[in-house]
């Protein structure tokens, strides 16, 4: 029976070995999760140091961005008004142009409707050949 006790002797020591490891790691945790609260909350108190200065330091930046913001939209409202006239202008001398163009139009067919009307005319009562008599 030697051989069977040596073995319990053995994984016993062992198991006793690994339960004082364990009690002594958790042992060793606390102790290092003590002495890192000091710089955990330094870290946290410089975080929210900084925060704030950001925040501080960007508000100028955000009221100058919301100023020009709205100057631009004034001004782009001023070129949108300006565009809109100038639009409307060349709308209306398109039109002008246009009306004037077929008014001419209207009135070189009114001519020419008129020409070929005399001439057709001049031809009947003269009796002429258009074909082989020219005037």
């Amino acid at each position: 029976m030697g051989l069977s006790s040596f073995f319990k002797n053995l994984f016993g020591t062992a198991k006793d070995s690994a339960s004082d490891l364990t009690t002594e790691a958790e042992v060793k945790f606390e102790q290092a999760k003590e002495a890192a609260a000091p710089y955990i909350e330094k870290a946290e108190t410089f975080a929210e140091e900084t925060i704030a200065k950001a925040k501080e330091a960007a508000e100028p930046i955000l009221d100058n961005a919301v100023e020009y913001a709205h100057k631009a939209k004034d001004i782009v409202s001023e070129y949108v008004e300006k565009a809109s006239d100038s639009l409307s202008d060349v709308i209306d001398s398109v039109k002008e142009k246009t009306t004037e163009v077929s008014g001419e139009t209207k009135t070189a067919v009114a001519e020419t409707t008129t020409d070929a009307s005399e001439k057709t005319e001049t031809i009947i009562e003269k009796n002429i050949d258009p074909i082989t008599d020219k005037e």
